[in-house]
């Protein structure tokens, strides 16, 4: 069988027939005559107009297999970043070994705040990876991913939530000739690729590691017998000048990922937002629920510095310098990212990206709203992060 090979095409015309043409040509021209099984789009709501026949047209101009992508509110191409302006960025796996399943989820909730999802997959074991495309004002993405961390633990999810519009109904996915206003679309690769995933929180810790004594769901009560508050303010006292004006600006808590572990690094946290202090009990409140007793716990601070070098590190330590000539990535960076936090410096996440290999690799992505990766060997739903997914040939197996 023929190694997977991947390709990429980008365009920031703004008349759609145009920019389908030239990011389709620039795909073709890397394809080198192979046929195209998976298509991924991405595309900016200024080509709103042409969106619901834009799966179609894609697949008419790839002959693709399957097509599938969303909007987003700017586009990540494989040397260049797009935050304002109409752009579309293709992105293609071609591979005859690799087992490829798209699929769409709907959720359902009750008046109990139960959550129903219909569509979900019987996913294998051995499925390779899972890329999901969401809708964020219909899709309860984290619910999701704690269903697929139970019934799945082993299979790696990347991806992000749709952007460019500021409420239901104005983000969009597709698949082949559907446009799709709501749930989740996704796609399970088994067979001819592996997924490298690389998820950068951008955070560093401050302070010290602290274990959680006492919570409730998202409101930690105490930290190490003493109240959170009380040890938030400690921390933030024993800070430099500059780290206490990031902590006050935006404070951040990691939450350690392997409770046995002693001393931590900046990629063993998962990253949560400290959204506030409780005057009344002293409790410290953190964006997202499902703490517990015995955790362990740092109060961390992001700037651009610190975001860009944990990038740069993980691809580093991850990828390698590998010759990029069989590997092709998929970005997902949060739309606080881009000139927002990096201000002059252009491009700046997929350069980081692009710089752990020895030759330019294809890339596509977008900045989301919400991005979806691994942390510990579980799948979760990020912030102000950069997910990535390197995806590359499977090494053929050898005998004993």
């Amino acid at each position: 069988m023929t190694p997977a090979r991947f390709a990429s095409g980008f365009s920031t015309r703004d008349d759609t027939v145009e920019a389908v043409r030239e990011a389709s040509d620039e795909l073709a021209g890397r394809l080198a005559g192979e046929a195209v099984d998976l298509l991924i789009a991405f595309v900016t709501l200024h080509h709103g107009a042409e969106l619901e026949a834009l799966g179609a047209n894609l697949q008419r101009a790839t002959d693709a297999r399957h097509v599938v992508g969303c909007t987003g509110g700017g586009l990540i191409g494989t040397q260049r970043e797009v935050e304002q302006g109409p752009a579309l960025a293709l992105w293609s796996l071609s591979c005859q070994d690799t087992r490829i399943e798209v699929f769409h989820i709907r959720a359902d909730q009750d008046d109990g705040e139960s959550i129903t999802f219909r569509g979900v997959p019987e996913l294998r074991p051995q499925t390779d990876a899972l890329l999901l495309l969401g809708e964020p004002f219909t899709f309860p993405m984290s619910e999701f991913l704690g269903l697929t961390n139970d019934r799945f633990p082993t299979v790696p999810a990347i991806g992000g939530m749709a952007s460019g519009g500021q409420g239901p109904g104005q983000n969009f996915l597709f698949h082949d000739d559907r446009l799709i206003e709501e749930g989740c679309l996704g796609v399970a690769l088994e067979g001819g690729v592996e997924l490298v995933s690389v998820v950068s929180q951008g955070c560093r810790p401050v302070g010290k590691p602290l274990v959680i004594t006492s919570v409730a769901d998202h409101l930690i009560r105490k930290l190490g017998g003493r109240k959170a508050a009380k040890a938030l303010f400690e921390t933030l006292g024993g800070l430099e000048e500059s780290d206490r004006e990031l902590f006050q600006t935006g404070p951040f808590l990691g939450v350690a990922v392997d409770a046995n572990q002693h001393e931590f690094q900046r990629g063993d946290f998962l990253v949560r937002g400290v959204l506030g202090v409780q005057a009344n009990d002293g409790a410290v409140a953190v964006a997202d629920g499902g703490l517990r007793p015995g955790q362990t716990v740092q109060f961390m601070v992001r700037d651009a510095e610190s975001a860009g070098d944990d990038l740069s590190r993980l691809m580093e330590s991850k990828v390698g310098t590998e010759g990029g000539g069989g590997a092709g990535v998929l970005l997902f960076s949060c739309n606080g990212r881009g000139s927002r936090m990096f201000g002059e410096e252009p491009d700046h996440d997929i350069r980081r990206v692009q710089g752990a290999f020895e030759s330019e690799v294809p890339a596509a992505g977008f900045f989301a709203m919400g991005e979806i990766g691994p942390v510990g060997g579980r799948n979760f739903l990020h912030g102000f992060t950069a997910s990535v997914g390197v995806l590359r040939p499977r090494a053929p197996v050898t005998g004993p």
